[in-house]
């Protein structure tokens, strides 16, 4: 991208230039999960028919503990003999009543599964082509708090009523022990915030099986090909849209993958930008700041952060202090979402540097003004109100951001402020 550095409300102007970063091959990796009922194997098996490759955690979960593995004999040292039938297989029922009701007990049978079923799932994935779309069957996901493991997140979701009326009439099960499953799982809202994706499934098949097709070519292929390729994705235009409560949970699931990919080079990571505003119209762009050591750092962990869905973008960026004549440009890295579905500018800078000072103070000043925020919201509104490019609709944003700096500098000093 060219024109304005998107740091959110900034006076700040990134300039490109050469590209340096070797890019980290990583094939999409699509987490899929829902509750009991809720129609997850069908859609799954769908995805494969598409072209996915599959991973079916429950099928692994099996394989781990068959006959002859050193899964199984873990499981009968841990829990005794009698989890183990008279064919030398695991007698499934019994090891259910050695552990239900008995959370301690859960989790000891999990520290033994959960750990050979992923490594399994990943030797199964390293031996997909590198333009694959590997989708993990995963029930337990957010349970295990897998999210951040993948790409995207995929839930399908129905209501229990539609739930219990479809495992009531296909499986031996009465309604005290579907409903106990489902207590068992991680609640509808809890799904709801680690999804990327929900594919409603309360209708028909025929709709569930649009919505996957449309899933599919819209959003899967072209996010494998923009991920094989290091290509983020930009907004070309500046539509504004209403505040949209979901924003906070949209970025904090980004950035558990960024903190990932980053690992200890990640001193914080931080929402800024107007969807950092509670109620502020905006642009449907979640802005992030990764506060690395240095810029060294960033640029050792760029290829990492890129294998993760965050390819950095080409060139040289730094941000441009307009309200202070003559000072040095304050220097960073940018990123975006390989993502066709999720607009991210990722902004890393050095930790304590002034244009990471900056953003965090412009952000914490429109939270806590509502007569800046008012005039921000206004001044959005009528430059958005003619369709300008992202360059255009930026650059026109600077006077008022000059004007601003006085104003921020004297709250912060009123307040106390601190980063």
């Amino acid at each position: 991208p060219t024109g304005a550095s998107r740091s959110g409300p900034s006076v700040l102007t990134g300039r490109a230039g050469p590209a340096r970063v070797r890019l980290t091959v990583q094939m999409l990796m699509v987490g899929l999960t829902g509750g009991i009922g809720a129609g997850k194997s069908v859609a799954t098996a769908w995805l494969g028919e598409l072209g996915g490759v599959v991973i079916d955690s429950d099928v692994l979960a099996r394989e781990v503990v068959a006959p002859g593995t050193e899964g199984l004999a873990a499981v009968v040292a841990e829990f005794g003999s009698g989890v183990r039938g008279p064919d030398g297989s695991l007698d499934r029922p019994a090891l259910g009543r050695a552990v239900f009701g008995d959370d301690a007990a859960r989790r000891r049978l999990e520290q033994i599964i959960h750990p050979r079923v992923r490594q399994r799932a990943a030797e199964l994935a390293g031996a997909a082509a590198a333009d694959a779309i590997v989708v993990n069957d995963v029930p337990l996901l957010v349970e295990a708090g897998l999210s951040a493991s993948y790409h995207l997140v995929i839930v399908v979701a129905a209501s229990e009523a539609v739930r219990l009326a479809r495992l009531l009439g296909s499986r031996e099960l009465t309604e005290a022990d579907v409903r106990a499953r489902m207590r068992a799982q991680a609640t509808d809202a809890q799904r709801a915030a680690a999804a990327d994706v929900v594919l409603p499934n309360d209708g028909s098949l025929a709709e569930l099986r649009e919505r996957i097709s449309t899933l599919w070519t819209d959003r899967l292929l072209p996010y494998e090909r923009n991920l094989r390729r290091g290509t983020p994705v930009w907004d070309t235009y500046a539509h504004l849209v209403p505040y949209d409560p979901t924003w906070p949970a949209q970025y904090a699931r980004i950035a558990a993958r960024v903190a990932r990919a980053a690992g200890p080079a990640a001193v914080r990571v931080d929402h800024l930008g107007s969807t950092a505003v509670p109620g502020l119209a905006a642009k449907d762009t979640i802005d992030i700041q990764l506060s690395v050591p240095d810029l060294d750092t960033a640029d050792r962990i760029a290829g990492a952060l890129a294998a993760a869905g965050l390819p950095r973008a080409p060139g040289e960026w730094a941000d441009y202090p307009r309200a202070e004549p003559g000072a040095a440009p304050w220097p960073k890295r940018l990123h975006g979402a390989a993502d066709p579905g999720r607009s991210v500018n990722l902004h890393v800078r050095a930790a304590g540097s002034p244009g990471w000072r900056y953003a965090l103070l412009m952000r914490d000043f429109l939270r806590a003004d509502a007569s800046a925020r008012a005039e921000y919201a206004e001044l959005n509104r009528r430059l958005a109100s003619g369709t300008p490019t992202r360059a255009q609709y930026a650059d026109a944003k600077n006077p008022f951001f000059d004007a601003l700096v006085p104003r921020m500098a004297e709250w912060a000093r009123r307040t106390g402020w601190t980063p």
